[in-house]
């Protein structure tokens, strides 16, 4: 059936092997790796493995009744706790006004809150619906507040009978570390590239491999990059690496023009890029994320001093931390351009 979930290709073999042991399963596994691999697409699957009456090789049938009630969205025995600003981007509806009178107007919370938690106690107290697995699939876990986090901690501490939570992390470490030491830890790897790239080129992505190498790898995000985008190599980084290369200033003033129609977080993430490649090059090693612009990033990284270059990526994460509430976007741009511009130069950054 089209709408249970299904692991990605470079995800069956992994999971038919964690899935075969299922009668030894943990009570809770955090699934982790890089942003942008299918590390919600991986736990969505393995809970409609885990529910299937008459699994294949470990992983969901499709056909059988549990599937059906997965793919229909109304299994009795698995429950989704995410964001609700993450909800909204499934598909679902807007949460309703709460009993306190909270307007339903103001935008949806990107944490997942403790009373999400606390809405599960009476499911964990009712038996399962034919004996099997209860499943709770938590997304992402890095959206755990503080309160939110302990109290998970504690129903893991005493964990339900018959309950599986699978939870999804970019990074454990950014985790309260005695939630992390309460689950199993399941690395997810990259993908190979080749895969991915004939995964890509199967989706309409024309080019994947360029659009790969921006995603870092990632499949899912090269994916998303591409949707967005007209080219995996901006044509405004062209405009400022092509000059940089040749130890010419950029016109600072027409790209800031350019990257005021964009949101800051979009343009930063691509300097961000930008200064891993030219770390790289720096030290004879591949660029990373923009092999189109190989040749002048290695002209330009040639010019430039490491310290500076490393100083700046450093500046540039300072900003992306703030991108989505910048004080001054146009005093932002500025910034970033000229900085970019004098690393490259390697003059001291302002």
């Amino acid at each position: 059936m089209s709408g249970v979930p299904q692991f990605l290709p470079w995800q069956a073999s992994l999971a038919s092997r964690w899935l075969s042991s299922r009668d030894r399963f943990a009570h809770a596994w955090l699934a982790h790796g890089l942003q942008g691999i299918g590390k919600r697409q991986f736990v969505l699957a393995a809970a409609a493995s885990l529910l299937c009456e008459a699994p294949r090789a470990g992983l969901a049938c499709g056909r059988c009744d549990a599937c059906l009630w997965v793919a229909a969205g109304n299994h009795p025995d698995l429950r989704r706790i995410r964001p609700d600003a993450v909800a909204m981007e499934e598909g679902a509806d807007a949460p309703e006004e709460s009993e306190s009178g909270a307007s339903a107007k103001k935008a949806p919370s990107r944490d997942i809150r403790v009373d999400q938690l606390r809405a599960l106690h009476d499911w964990f107290n009712t038996a399962t619906h034919r004996g099997g697995w209860r499943v709770a699939v938590l997304y992402p876990a890095e959206a755990l507040n503080g309160i939110s986090a302990n109290a998970l901690l504690k129903v893991l501490e005493e964990p339900p009978e018959h309950t599986v939570f699978l939870l999804t992390a970019d990074a454990p470490d950014r985790l309260l570390p005695t939630l992390v030491s309460r689950c199993r830890r399941l690395p997810l790897p990259v993908p190979p590239s080749d895969e991915c790239a004939q995964w890509l080129a199967a989706q309409g992505v024309e080019d994947p491999a360029q659009w790969l190498a921006a995603a870092g790898g990632a499949p899912l995000k090269a994916l998303e990059l591409s949707r967005g985008g007209d080219s995996a190599c901006p044509r405004w980084l062209e405009q400022l690496v092509t000059p940089l290369a040749r130890g010419a200033a950029p016109d600072v003033g027409q790209l800031a023009d350019l990257l005021e129609k964009q949101a800051p977080a979009v343009w930063i993430d691509n300097l961000q890029r930008l200064f891993v490649d030219l770390l790289l090059a720096a030290s004879d090693a591949p660029v990373r994320y923009f092999p189109a612009l190989q040749a002048s990033t290695r002209a330009a990284a040639r010019l430039a001093s490491p310290v500076n270059l490393a100083e700046t990526g450093k500046w540039l994460a300072a900003q992306r931390a703030v991108a989505n509430h910048p004080l001054n976007a146009k005093l932002l741009t500025h910034s970033a351009l000229q900085r970019v511009a004098l690393a490259c130069a390697a003059s001291s950054p302002s």
